[in-house]
């Protein structure tokens, strides 16, 4: 049995923020028609791809699931266990905001299967979160942290965001102090990135929003290694960080280059070397779905060449490029090829190498960009 991630997009939201490219729509329309397609869409796909496949991880992100009541939940995880092979253990994740969540519904979440949720923190100061147009208190980001632990969530993790306009280190610091005085066991910690179309885009675009620059960028990350290292979190990957014990192991599908399904509005799946995506529109997904039993936009078959980036790329952002591996993969002539320049990273401390894998240092993981560009 194939072990393969499980990821469901659902798109409505409160409210969007300035700096959010995913696709999220701040409407009550069309939520009782999307969840008969999203049922639909599984039921399709359980028919090709359930009979040697086994379900280790489903992710439900958005928008903001936790908007949705429980019952209607229910009904997706209801419907992804009746017609997929789900493991015993499968870490079943839901994403949240604090504006959109009480005790009471945290631990209906709980009952009906998730035993892992995200929350959207993005920063513990009212100043920060009034700019990033979040709709939350820093009380609240509290209060619901604390609430999923008194829910019963003993795995728990919190988004943050570094690098914001104006944001000096003291402020960037105070955040990861608040952070790990909670209950959590796993930290997201993203460098703010400007995405097309977005309104913080356009802010910037305009002049009136100055970005701080790279090498601050930089040390601000570094210092979020040592404070989090020296806390007892091991980085696993780029910006995420957790606990003994606690990987995301939906994360993780994606970060080995492993396969995934995914259903809803804007989603993307990758098996047997194939990646195709689904409409962004939700009512273009509807449509597709009632007409079709599916709502694919595009698709694209990988070439070896694409293969192999996407695997070094992914590799090094996260457990480092086992030779081995590779070599089954791809064979040696890669490697080979990149012995010196390798040798010139390992001199320099931005990689640390022993006689299976390749792994980026503290210093690698911060130009970690410039390091794969040049790479690949």
């Amino acid at each position: 049995m194939k072990q393969t991630a499980l990821y469901i997009h659902i798109p409505f939201c409160k409210h969007k923020c300035i700096y959010c490219d995913f696709y999220s729509i701040i409407t009550t329309d069309n939520i009782n028609p999307f969840l008969s397609a999203l049922k639909k869409e599984i039921e399709t796909y359980s028919k090709i791809y359930s009979k040697d496949r086994i379900i280790t991880s489903i992710f439900l992100g958005g928008g903001t699931p936790s908007l949705m009541n429980v019952d209607y939940l229910n009904e997706i995880l209801n419907q992804i266990h009746k017609n997929f092979t789900v493991a015993d253990n499968v870490e079943t994740t839901i994403e949240t905001n604090p504006d959109s969540i009480s005790l009471e519904k945290l631990k209906k979440f709980k009952n009906i299967g998730f035993n892992r949720i995200s929350i959207g923190v993005q920063s513990f100061n009212e100043d920060e979160l009034k700019f990033l147009t979040r709709i939350h208190s820093k009380d609240a980001a509290v209060k619901t942290v604390k609430n999923a632990n008194r829910a019963g969530f003993e795995n728990i993790n919190i988004d943050l965001i570094f690098n914001l306009p104006k944001q000096t280190k003291e402020i960037w610091m105070s955040n990861l102090k608040q952070a790990v005085s909670l209950p959590i066991t796993h930290l997201s910690a993203y460098s703010l990135i400007l995405e097309r179309g977005t309104i913080l885009n356009k802010m910037v675009l305009d002049g009136k929003v100055t970005l701080q620059d790279s090498d601050y960028d930089a040390d601000l990350y570094s210092s979020t290694i040592d404070f989090l290292t020296e806390q007892g979190f091991k980085q696993y990957e780029v910006s995420n960080f957790c606990k003994d014990g606690f990987e995301c192991r939906h994360n993780n599908s994606y970060w080995h280059y492993k396969e995934y399904l995914s259903f809803g509005t804007a989603a993307h799946s990758f098996v047997n070397g194939k990646r195709w995506w689904n409409f962004s529109s939700l009512k273009k997904y509807i449509s597709e779905i009632k007409n079709c039993g599916t709502a694919v936009r595009n698709f694209e078959v990988l070439t070896k060449e694409q293969k192999l980036n996407e695997y070094v790329m992914l590799s090094l952002r996260s457990k480092g490029l086992n030779k081995n591996e590779f070599t089954e993969k791809f064979g040696s002539a890669w490697l080979k090829e990149k012995e010196d320049y390798f040798s010139k990273l390992i001199k320099n401390d931005f990689f640390k190498n022993n006689s299976e894998t390749i792994k980026l240092t503290k210093h690698g993981y911060a130009i970690c960009d410039e390091i794969i560009k040049n790479l690949l």
